[in-house]
Parts: C-alpha cells; sequence; structure tokens
C-alpha cells in the first residue's frame, strides 16, 4: 500500500536579515567620520606660529620674527601718556578758573536776586564763561541809552563784584527789529551800541579796568526769541555781559634754535 506523499514543510522566514543592512550602515558611516576628523585636525605647530606672528604685529615685540616666536608671550604693561610740565599747569589752571567762575556766578545770582527771582535777569555759566543777560526794560526807558536810576543800583553792585576779578568783560547790546529813527540814534546799531557803552562806563566809575572791558552793539542781528510777538521782542531787548574764562595757550616745551 502507497504512503502518502508527506506535505513540504513552509521554509522558514528569517527576521534578522535588517542587520547586514544595519551594520553595513554603520560602517560607512564610522568610515566617513574618521576622514572628517582626519581632515579637521589642525597642525599645531603652525597654529601656533601663527598666532605669535599675530601677537607680535600688534604689540609690536622687538627682535620678533615670523616663524621663530617664543610660544609665550610676555604681558605688556600700560604707560600712561606722560604730561609735560606745561600741560600739567594748563589743568590747574583750568581748575582754578572753575572754582572763581563758579564763586562769580554765585556773588552775581546774590546781588541780582530779586530780579532773578522775576525773570528778567538770567545768569548761565557756559565754555566761554558767565553770561548775564538782563532785560533792557530794568535798565532803559525805550529808545534810550540813559541808564535809570532804579538799575543803577543793581547794575553798580554788579560792577563791584567785577572789578575785583582778572578777567576779560564783553558787554553787547541787543534790539528788536522794529527801526528807530531819532537824531541821537539813526537805527537800531547806534542805540544798542549806546546801551552797551553805557553799562561800561558804568562798571568803569565802580573800579572795573577799562583795559578789561569791550562793548558791542548788535542792533537786531542776534535774535533768541520770535520778533513777530510782542512777548518775543520784549525778550530781544536786552543787555548781555559775558565774564570770559580765557586760558593761555600751551607753551612748548621744545626750544625753537634761533636764526643765524
Amino acid at each position: 500500500m502507497r504512503k502518502p506523499r508527506r506535505k513540504p514543510e513552509d521554509e522558514h522566514e528569517n527576521h534578522e536579515r535588517w542587520l547586514v543592512s544595519y551594520a553595513d550602515f554603520i560602517t560607512l558611516l564610522f568610515a566617513f567620520f574618521v576622514v572628517m576628523y582626519s581632515i579637521s585636525q589642525v597642525n599645531e605647530g603652525k597654529y601656533k606660529v601663527l598666532a605669535n606672528s599675530i601677537n607680535a604685529a600688534f604689540h609690536a615685540i622687538p627682535g620678533a620674527s615670523a616663524g621663530v616666536l617664543p610660544s609665550t608671550l610676555p604681558a605688556q604693561p600700560i604707560v600712561p601718556p606722560t604730561k609735560t610740565p606745561s600741560e600739567i599747569k594748563l589743568e590747574q589752571m583750568k581748575r582754578q578758573n572753575q572754582v572763581k567762575m563758579r564763586s562769580i556766578a554765585q556773588a552775581i545770582i546774590e546781588a541780582l536776586r530779586p530780579l532773578v527771582k522775576d525773570g528778567r535777569v538770567h545768569v548761565t555759566e557756559g565754555a566761554m564763561g558767565i553770561t548775564v543777560e538782563i532785560n533792557a526794560s530794568v535798565l532803559f526807558q525805550p529808545g534810550e541809552s540813559h541808564m535809570e536810576d532804579s538799575a543803577v543800583r543793581s547794575m553798580t553792585a554788579l560792577g563791584q563784584i567785577l572789578a575785583l576779578t582778572d578777567f576779560p568783560i564783553k558787554v553787547e547790546g541787543f534790539t528788536d527789529n522794529i527801526p528807530i529813527s531819532t537824531a541821537q540814534f539813526p537805527s537800531n546799531w547806534e542805540l544798542s551800541g549806546a546801551r552797551a557803552s553805557s553799562v561800561v562806563r558804568l562798571f568803569i566809575e565802580n573800579g572795573v579796568a577799562a583795559g578789561k572791558l569791550t562793548a558791542i552793539g548788535y542792533a537786531e542781528q542776534r535774535p533768541v526769541a520770535d520778533n513777530a510777538t510782542p512777548e518775543g521782542r520784549m525778550r530781544n531787548r536786552r543787555v548781555a555781559i559775558t565774564i570770559e574764562s580765557k586760558i593761555p595757550e600751551v607753551v612748548s616745551d621744545i626750544a625753537i634754535p634761533s636764526k643765524e
């Protein structure tokens, strides 16, 4: 009797075949990183030579040459620039002048306190010195250059303070843009100059050395407010007194040989 034919068994599927491909991928990836690492290696000797050359160029080390430098560079001390005697003297004079100017400004504010409080006198301190700006209505009647008696007392107190200083003093007169034409003042130029001169004369009478004084008239040429309004025109009619803080130029310490 014939035996029944055995049915062939199904082949077993290998579920780990992916490991072969994965191992190949990891091997290639490792080889790639090895190549990249070998390319990125820096020649340490050349790097040190380059770094030392750059340091020598910026620090100006004597005797340093490209490619032949010590591995370590000494720290360069920071030496402050040496000041000449004339520069030191100039700085001392500036400090002394600042102290003197501040003292003068305080004395002027104290002497003219009521006018400063009313806003008719402004005292400012700047790079050129102290400026005392006085509204013309405090000193003069409209179109006049003769100082009023009430103003003489205040200006006398100011003149006595200025008589104690050694600084040059500039007195400037200003007007608004309304023309004037009288027998005494054909234009605002004459009026502004006469008002500045009137203040200068009063200062001289109160002990201020005439050689320190300068009187200038600018008429309406340097307004500080808009002449289109009454308030602006009143602001522009003024007398400015500047106590100039001038410092002499620095004298060179180098002797200039004379011509034979």
